[in-house]
């Protein structure tokens, strides 16, 4: 056999003591890693919260649980809206605390998904420690905390897959951080932290193993600020819209035409007002240039409007008859997105008459009290009341909003019978309600009216 070289054994001792090098620096490299994370961990999860809500769905009621996070040591919780949506009691537990805490839910905000609660309590509490999503890069390393399932303290790791996530969410303001650590049902409302141990983000939902969506934690401070000074108000211009795809763009002759498409102008909105059509190809909103060739770009175009304070006036460039135009438009206040209800003792609850609703279910009218839910079985059902009638009279009186309609209802309170009168599309219904002239059926055999896609 031959002999090795004198400098070639040289080249492979170095390469070997290189390489037992390089692999004691990577166990160094993620043995730092794996004490960062459970310093992480023991960081944070003492003010990752468990939240209870008994919430009412028609005439039922369930219990809904969640995770949140506590923002202040006065007691103060950011969660998810749809954790708290319609609840009649939540309760919050601390970890390391053995009591429960009564929750007041400060405000809500459905068009992001942010809560603000507060609980009481004699002590200051833990809180997290807040970051920024500016400076947030794909690939980056993120730990989310939980309590998925009801186990509570879960911490899952992760990284950040992608940035301004639209997802197609009626009504959904967010540009969603998206990541694969994982987002299970009772996470929502728990933080998405960097290894600084600083709140990026609060989980909102997940869609599968690996796929999880993040409300960014600059819009969740925002949003908590606002609803703890008494409310949001937000830019609002009165259309519908669809996307200009490339097949549309070139039908129309425009082949490199970007923009979106107007298909609808509520009446009398602030749209209408300044004189936008149905058939324009909006292309720029305050000199910014709209680019919405799918569905969920046109969530990009909705925070541009929401973002605008009402009564601002904004230039508007169309395209109109293959021409460019200008528009001058005085952005109006958006309109109530989720309507309050109310319920009845004769088995039929109703929702306040919003702009949304009338676009979304095609109403013939905006006065009145809509019907969402009858229950089978009920006085409601047994007089012909459908889910989707308009109330516009109880007994003699006019029913012209939610207020009127509960105004009305006290009226009746005492009588036996009362007559209902009803818009069902073009046409006029007078129903008989008899109080006691059937048993409800058992919870859960019920019409609800079912869902409908929003506009933008």
């Amino acid at each position: 056999m031959r002999a090795t070289p004198r400098s070639a054994r040289a080249a492979l001792g170095a390469l070997a003591l290189a390489l037992a090098a390089a692999g004691a620096a990577g166990a160094q490299d993620f043995g730092d890693l794996e004490t960062r994370i459970i310093g992480v961990s023991e960081k944070v999860t003492p003010a990752v919260v468990h939240i209870e809500a008994i919430v009412r769905v028609n005439d039922r009621r369930r219990q809904v649980t969640g995770s949140g996070l506590i923002a202040h040591p006065d007691g103060r919780i950011l969660t998810n809206q749809h954790v708290v949506e319609r609840a009649e009691k939540v309760t919050v537990s601390v970890p390391g605390r053995k009591k429960k805490y009564p929750a007041r839910v400060i405000g809500t905000d459905p068009q992001t998904d942010i809560a603000l609660l507060r609980i009481e309590s004699d002590t200051p509490l833990p809180a997290v420690e807040f970051g920024s999503t500016d400076q947030l890069r794909v690939g980056q390393w993120v730990l989310a905390i939980g309590n998925p399932y009801g186990l509570d303290g879960t911490v899952s790791f992760g990284i950040v897959s992608a940035m301004g996530r639209n997802l197609e969410l009626p009504d959904t303001l967010n540009d969603f951080i998206q990541t694969d650590a994982m987002i299970d049902r009772g996470s929502s409302g728990g933080p998405l932290v960097d290894l600084e141990g600083r709140v990026v983000g609060i989980n909102s939902r997940g869609q599968g193993r690996g796929i999880g969506f993040t409300i960014p934690i600059d819009t969740a401070l925002e949003v908590a600020a606002e609803l703890e000074a008494g409310g949001i108000e937000r830019g609002y211009l009165g259309i519908t819209l669809q996307p200009l795809d490339r097949d549309l763009a070139e039908y129309f002759g425009h082949p490199d035409l970007t923009g979106a498409v107007v298909n609808s102008v509520i009446e009398d909105s602030p749209a209408a007002r300044g004189g936008l059509r149905t058939g324009d190809i909006i292309t720029h909103f305050k000199g910014i240039p709209i680019e919405s060739e799918k569905e969920e770009d046109l969530g990009d175009f909705q925070r541009l409007v929401a973002s605008v304070e009402p009564d601002e006036k904004v230039e508007l460039g169309i395209l109109r008859d293959h021409k460019p135009r200008t528009l001058h438009v005085k952005i109006g206040t958006q309109p109530t997105v989720e309507p309050a209800e109310a319920e009845t003792d004769v088995g039929f609850h109703v929702r306040e008459i919003t702009a949304t609703l009338v676009r979304d279910h095609r109403l013939a009218t905006d006065h009145g009290a809509f019907v969402f839910f009858v229950a089978r079985g009920s006085p409601a059902e047994e007089a012909g009341l459908f889910v989707g009638d308009v109330v516009e009279r109880i007994e003699g009186e006019d029913v012209k909003d939610l207020e009127g309609f509960r105004t009305a209802m006290q009226h009746v309170a005492d009588k036996g019978r009362f007559l209902i009168t009803t818009r069902r599309g073009e046409e006029t219904k007078y129903l008989l309600v008899k109080r006691g002239v059937a048993e409800p059926a058992p919870p859960g055999l019920a019409e609800e009216v079912p869902e409908a896609a929003h506009g933008n």
